[in-house]
């Protein structure tokens, strides 16, 4: 009698324990209507590695903290996969490959993360029905979304970064009048990416009447002796350090090595992190570079992330990058990718949307102040809007100076020479459309208007 007692209570127990797995399992199986997956092409490898982690990290963080803290965006659960491709533009397009087909729809979106790959998958996403957000780098003529719907070179460019630039040394030299007959090297790498401003500068140089030479470095970067004996002897007034990575490193010691002065140097943005300075010690203080966002900790959307992400260990990097110049990119870049979504949403549901539906987020896309505030991110990027003629938005840049400690902003958000780009912009765009056989975009089904 005992005996099937217990049988039996073995057994109830048993079923209840089965029933509950079995509703806890219903309870934890997702609904891919309700997860919007996002690939997270970058490199956790390689020479460049601080820069692809650190803004990967801050993008991961940026969707845990909105997972943690809020459920998603508008109870769509934030998915996503990394693929190390070691700034490799081939490894990009294998990783490329193999995720964007995950999720609902497919991935929405991609990070490219190099100028190299953002060339290399600018056909295939386009035929893919898939959005290019390469902000702040790629191919600076996808500002024109009537010819390339799928690219977005979003809050500012190339182009423009390098004529805000030049109009940040006339605001040091006194005024325009006094670029005339003035001496500027380009220093860039010989890639794609080190290459891309060239046709901007020599325009600039034409308009201004100044002199620019252009000295390609060779990849990777490392030795770079006999330019800055090149710049030595021609004397110029203002370098840009147009490298990446330990390449970026490099200028500010041989500057050191002859005596040019670091506060004439002016870097792009992928040579102004924590990682191109300190490496250079004492040769690095009074370093200028160009950036679309500030630097630090001292944000409340950054202080939420320290709370909700790594107070409950969920952090995507190191806690001691988190505010980092690199970090804080990634968290940029993330609240306009997430601010897209939401925009997205408003029109198509909040469900887990296709690439064609997020493109129709990015051409609807206006981030107020009054919206960055509410995000806690004041100070972190500027507001800007999109649209389909106009995948930038923006355009402005401010500069900043390691103090040998830190980061410092010396200037506010500064205009490029819009009226200069944009014609470079539309006629570079033409031209491709014309040699790809595309006829530019009037209109579409999505809601799109390009007239």
């Amino acid at each position: 009698m005992i005996r099937k007692l217990l049988v039996s209570l073995v057994s109830g127990l048993m079923l209840t324990a089965t029933a509950g797995m079995s509703v806890m399992a219903a309870e934890e199986k997702s609904d891919p209507n309700k997860e919007q997956f996002f690939p997270v092409l970058s490199y956790w490898s390689g020479p460049f590695a601080p820069g692809g982690s650190g803004i990967a990290g801050g993008w991961m963080d940026y969707m845990a903290l909105l997972n943690i803290r809020d459920g998603g965006v508008n109870g769509v659960k934030l998915t996503w996969e990394k693929c190390d491709f070691g700034y490799v533009t081939e490894r990009a397009v294998e990783c490329y490959e193999r995720l964007k087909n995950k999720g609902k729809h497919g991935a929405a979106v991609f990070w490219p993360m190099s100028t190299g790959t953002t060339y290399a998958l600018m056909e295939r996403a386009h035929k893919d029905k898939k959005v290019l957000l390469h902000m702040g780098y790629g191919r600076t003529d996808a500002t024109d979304g009537r010819v390339f719907p799928y690219a977005f070179p979003a809050m500012t460019n190339y182009w423009n970064q390098s004529s805000a630039k030049l109009r940040y040394i006339a605001q040091l030299e006194g005024g325009e009048g006094n670029l005339k007959g003035m001496k500027i090297v380009n220093l860039h790498l010989k890639h794609p990416y080190g290459i891309e401003t060239i046709p901007v500068w020599d325009k600039l140089a034409e308009r201004f009447g100044f002199e620019v030479t252009h000295l390609p470095v060779p990849w990777p970067g490392i030795d770079q002796k006999s330019l800055w004996l090149q710049i030595r002897k021609m004397k110029p007034d203002y370098v840009i350090n147009r490298n990446w990575g330990v390449s970026c490193t490099v200028p500010l010691r041989e500057a050191a090595r002859i005596g040019f002065p670091r506060d004439h140097i002016i870097g792009v943005w992928w040579c102004g992190s924590e990682e191109d300075v300190i490496p250079a010690g004492k040769s690095a203080k009074g370093y200028i570079t160009a950036t679309f966002h500030a630097t630090g900790p001292d944000f409340p959307v950054i202080q939420e992330i320290f709370e909700h992400v790594y107070g409950n260990m969920k952090g995507n990097i190191s806690a001691a990058r988190v505010g980092s110049v690199y970090y804080n990119r990634g968290v940029a870049g993330a609240i306009v990718t997430m601010e897209a979504l939401r925009n997205a949403q408003a029109k198509f549901g909040n469900v887990a949307l296709s690439g064609e539906q997020y493109r129709w987020g990015m051409e609807n896309f206006n981030l107020t102040a009054e919206r960055i505030e509410e995000l806690g991110a004041t100070g972190i990027l500027p507001p800007f809007s999109m649209k389909c003629d106009d995948h930038e938005g923006s355009g402005q840049v401010r500069f900043q100076q390691w103090d040998g400690t830190k980061w410092s902003m010396i200037s506010d958000w500064i205009e490029p020479y819009h009226e200069l780009t944009r014609k470079m912009i539309l006629e570079s765009a033409a031209k491709y459309a014309k040699e790809k056989g595309i006829t530019p975009r009037s209109g579409d089904s999505m809601g799109s208007d390009c007239g």
